[in-house]
C-alpha cells in the first residue's frame, strides 16, 4: 500500500512590520500568488489531501487558505503549534501519529521543513532548490507504507516538486 505526503512551505511573507511577532506575520503579496498558483497546480495534477496537518502560523493559514480555493473537496485540517517552526524528526513525528488518510499535505516552516524533506526520501530529486526548500516549494512523496505510524527516514519517493516561480510567479 502506498500513502502520498504533500510536503509544502509557507509561502513568502511579509516583514513590513519589523516588530510584528513572527507567528503572527501574515503574506506578502508574492506570496498570496504563489499559494493560489501551488493550489492551482495541485489541483491540475490531482494530488488533493485527504488531510492537512499545518503550523497554527498566520502565514501557513493564510497559505492553506489561498491554496484550497484552487482545490475541490473539503479537507479536514488540523492546525497545531507543534508544527510551528518544528524540526524534521518532530514533523516526523506529528506525522506518525495520523490515521486512515491516504494524502496528507503537511504545511510548515523552514530550517525544518528543508531538512525534513531531505531526510524522508532515498533519493532527492534532480532540482536545485529542494535541498534549501524555498517559500511556497511543494513535493509530492509516496511511501511504500500501509499507516504512516510506519513511516521512517529515507523511505520516501519524490514523484513531483515545484516551485512558485516555475508556474510564473516572481
Amino acid at each position: 500500500m502506498t500513502l502520498r505526503l504533500i510536503l509544502m512551505r509557507h509561502a513568502k511573507s511579509s516583514w513590513n512590520t519589523p516588530a510584528q511577532d513572527d507567528h503572527d506575520r501574515p503574506l506578502n503579496d508574492r506570496g498570496r500568488r504563489s499559494a493560489s498558483a501551488i493550489g492551482g497546480w495541485l489541483h491540475g495534477k490531482g494530488y488533493e489531501p485527504d488531510l492537512v496537518l499545518s503550523s497554527d502560523s498566520a502565514r501557513t493559514r493564510e497559505t492553506w487558505a489561498l491554496a484550497s480555493r484552487e482545490l475541490s473537496g473539503p479537507t479536514e485540517i488540523v492546525w497545531t503549534q507543534d508544527l510551528y517552526l518544528a524540526s524534521a524528526q518532530t514533523m516526523l513525528e506529528v506525522l506518525k501519529t495520523q490515521g486512515t488518510a491516504k494524502t496528507v499535505l503537511l504545511l510548515g516552516h523552514n530550517p525544518g521543513i528543508a531538512g525534513f524533506a531531505n531526510m524522508l526520501v532515498r533519493q532527492p530529486p534532480r532540482h536545485d532548490r529542494f535541498r534549501d526548500y524555498p517559500t511556497a516549494a511543494t513535493a509530492v512523496i509516496e511511501i511504500d507504507a500501509a499507516l504512516w505510524r510506519d513511516v521512517d527516514w529515507g523511505k520516501g519517493q519524490v514523484t513531483d516538486f515545484i516551485l512558485p516561480r516555475e508556474l510564473g510567479i516572481s
